[in-house]
């Protein structure tokens, strides 16, 4: 047998495509063209130094967890893997393999093409082109959409996605609507809820914070105005969905990338709604729950929790793009104890009077002035797991330059 027949493609017909989901054998290959573009010595050193970088007048401080998660990991190395692979075929990626614009532009730089870009469709897609499936997974429909166009595929999902999807399916499978913690209009969620609703015999409703919990949490112990309730919930539920009906039995689950106390909290939530009206005879029954936050996510929220309790900060730097779930939730957790700038690049810091960054309660990135303070300065950093190392490594050389005026 040889290596790539052990590394087993699945092909179920003659009809359908290849799918790759445990690599492509290039991982040699492409090792030393991973390491060039997103290694870093000094963050290695710093891991080294037990996660304190000093310099002048400026300590950092790194939380023990950060940057590229496994999943993450994965899924960059097998899009590497799949361009080596398949040198001289049209290589799509359905949107971004993760939530990094620095990654996403390398890949572009390949010549993988992104069927999110401007101008580009998945119509575009013949059987002779490859397809990579991010991180996140895709809906149902879309994969058989790809499926039905006979091209060879590449199944990057996370592992932990996998599981929340296998709950879900669960879920419907014993006829329970899916309570999915997260946001509806992203890529996981949407492929989450199309696993929730599959074939349409189930149904799901999407929740992205506590507020809205409530709001459900009571039409189940108070009823409520229908109308009003699909009105709120307008994009966040499933095809036919009726809260009279499809809340008398539901089992939580969440984006995997959430703020964990906080999936918790509405898990509790939703129990105390269903024994309030059914009773503790009937909770087994109606309510069900899994804590399917992923175990780096978890990984980086308990390390930046303790890096905040641990040490004396000024304020603290996260490092990840504005449209990373993972990242925003460390942000979040870090500007509830002290100023925080959540930057999208290490150029965001453009001088020791002006950062660039998003705050956590905007819509946006605001540019903000005399952010960095004198005299001794000691500085948390963090990044989010779609963020690689040399990023992490140039915004450590970038703030002792601003700091002591290199």
């Amino acid at each position: 047998m040889t290596q790539d027949q052990a590394l087993k493609p699945v092909k179920t017909s003659s009809t359908s495509p290849l799918i790759f989901r445990k690599g492509l054998d290039r991982k040699r290959e492409v090792a030393h063209v991973l390491a060039e573009s997103y290694h870093s010595d000094l963050v290695a050193r710093v891991k080294q130094d037990g996660f304190r970088y000093d310099s002048g007048r400026l300590t950092i401080h790194i939380a023990k967890e950060f940057g590229f998660c496994y999943g993450v990991d994965r899924a960059v190395d097998y899009a590497y893997q799949t361009r080596s692979r398949f040198p001289d075929r049209t290589v799509y990626l359905t949107g971004e393999i993760i939530h990094n614009p620095h990654v996403n532009d390398r890949l572009r730089e390949l010549g993988v093409r992104f069927l999110s870009d401007a101008g580009a469709s998945p119509d575009d897609v013949t059987p002779d082109d490859v397809v990579i499936l991010p991180a996140f997974g895709v809906t149902i429909e879309a994969l058989e959409a790809f499926v039905a166009k006979g091209c060879t595929l590449v199944d990057t999902t996370c592992g932990s996605v996998l599981n929340v999807w296998k709950n879900v399916k669960r879920y419907g499978e014993d006829g329970l609507t899916s309570v999915i913690h997260g946001k509806f209009w992203h890529e996981e969620t949407r492929a989450t809820a199309s696993q929730a609703s599959r074939g349409g015999a189930s149904h799901y409703l999407v929740v992205l914070n506590r507020a809205q919990a409530l709001q459900a949490c009571d039409y189940i112990r108070h009823g409520g105005d229908r109308a009003t309730f699909l009105q709120t919930f307008e994009h966040a539920v499933s095809p036919g969905f009726d809260p009279d009906v499809h809340l008398q039995r539901v089992g939580c689950a969440n984006q995997t990338t959430m703020l964990s106390s906080e999936s918790l909290e509405i898990g509790e939530l939703f129990h105390a709604a269903i024994r309030d009206r059914y009773g503790d005879a009937e909770l087994a029954s109606r309510f069900r729950a899994f804590d399917t936050i992923c175990s780096a996510t978890q990984d980086r929220q308990d390390a930046v929790l303790a890096l905040l309790d641990e040490q004396p900060l000024d304020l603290m730097i996260v490092l990840g793009g504005y449209n990373s779930s993972n990242t925003f939730n460390l942000a979040r957790i870090c500007a509830s104890r002290l100023p925080t700038f959540h930057i999208a690049d290490p150029t965001s810091l453009a001088s020791g009077t002006e950062i660039l960054h998003k705050p956590v309660d905007a819509s946006g990135e605001i540019t903000s002035s005399d952010w960095l303070p004198p005299g001794r300065l000691t500085v948390g950093l963090t990044s989010g797991a779609s963020t690689p190392d040399n990023l992490v490594g140039a915004a450590i050389r970038r703030l002792d330059e601003l700091a002591n005026g290199g």
